[in-house]
């Protein structure tokens, strides 16, 4: 029999672009080769994270499956009722994007004049009740043998924000994933939270500092390069977004370089520095071509072009670069990062 690897997932936000990573970590739970230490999940890498340490804490991987099926099933669901649907124009020039949507083009408008303080007093979020029924929160609290850990901002003090297994609720996520043009701050005890992409999408250090394995498997749904230089009001403006949601990632990256190359030198700070093998599951080619629209749009075909895409890109990963973890990263960070 072959020897489980231990590994650690990194799980990047993106809106419904969470839809591809659930299709990795359905292939990725397929295999019996893998041993999952801990997850850390910005966003929608959160809710990812969430049920799939909620099947983990159940029965293990086949339940995780399962679990991840059915959330994103449901988020396609709600997808389909969604006022926010692509136009007769989107569809024709290709799959996912809503540029041409007026329910899109409304909201957008009216998210640049309004806060949600506004908008959304009642402070409504969608998928609330959906991870308070398909999520046990409890059984994640109790947890042992997966570290699971949320990345969210604290707005008041420009921080980022762990939340660990013992502290693991729907308000956890959901501060993780909370969009200030759309939702208001997610309060915990006292202090209030935003989307964890501005700090961290998503952070690596937890996985580093916490677990034995050094091989992270990064979940990216954000490009990091475009060819194109963006021209119209639009695309300057979803290249922002996207530049401000890597830009955490790729000073880290710069920063677990420095200390790859201080360990090849031998300086390990008496075994307290270790060298992070990194490998990345991606499909870059494909989603340089959605623009920040795409990322509301949850429809269930959409939904499930993602799915496929990431269980192939993670399926191409295994069948390549299985043998690497454990001895060598199978992405350069140089090459990569910076």
């Amino acid at each position: 029999m072959t020897e489980r690897k231990k590994i650690g997932l990194a799980l990047q936000g993106g809106g419904s672009h969470g839809a591809f990573t659930w299709g990795v970590l359905d292939r990725i739970l397929e295999d019996d080769r893998v041993d999952i230490e801990g997850i850390v999940g910005t966003s929608a890498g959160a809710m990812n994270a969430a049920v799939t340490a909620h099947g983990l804490a159940h029965d293990g991987n086949q339940t995780a499956r399962e679990a991840l099926g059915k959330f994103w099933q449901a988020v396609g669901d709600m997808g389909a009722q969604s006022f926010l649907q692509p136009s007769w124009m989107d569809r024709m020039m290709g799959v996912g994007n809503m540029d041409y949507s007026p329910a899109w083009f409304m909201m957008d408008l009216a998210s640049r004049m309004m806060s949600p303080y506004q908008l959304n007093p009642a402070n409504y979020h969608p998928l609330r009740d959906l991870l308070d029924k398909q999520v046990d929160f409890e059984k994640i609290r109790q947890l042992e043998h997966v570290k699971v850990f949320l990345c969210a901002t604290n707005v008041r003090t420009n921080r980022l924000r762990l939340f660990e297994n013992s502290e693991i609720s729907v308000d956890a996520v959901l501060a993780s994933a909370c969009l200030p043009f759309l939702f208001k701050a997610i309060e915990i005890d006292g202090e209030h939270y935003w989307d964890g992409g501005y700090m961290g999408n998503p952070p690596i250090f937890p996985l580093a500092y916490n677990c034995t394995s050094s091989d992270v498997i990064l979940v990216m749904v954000n490009p990091i390069t475009i060819d194109d230089v963006p021209q119209s009001a639009r695309e300057i403006l979803d290249r922002i977004n996207t530049l401000s949601f890597n830009s955490s990632l790729m000073r880290e990256m710069r920063a677990i370089n420095f200390v790859n190359h201080l360990v090849d030198r031998g300086f390990d700070d008496g075994g307290r520095l270790k060298k992070m093998r990194i490998h990345c599951i991606d499909a870059e080619d494909e989603m340089k071509n959605l623009g920040v629209s795409s990322k509301l749009n949850a429809r269930p075909e959409f939904i499930q072009w993602l799915y496929q895409l990431g269980r192939d890109r993670g399926d191409a990963f295994l069948r390549e670069h299985f043998d690497k973890i454990g001895k060598e990263s199978s992405t350069s960070i140089e090459e990569r990062f910076l």
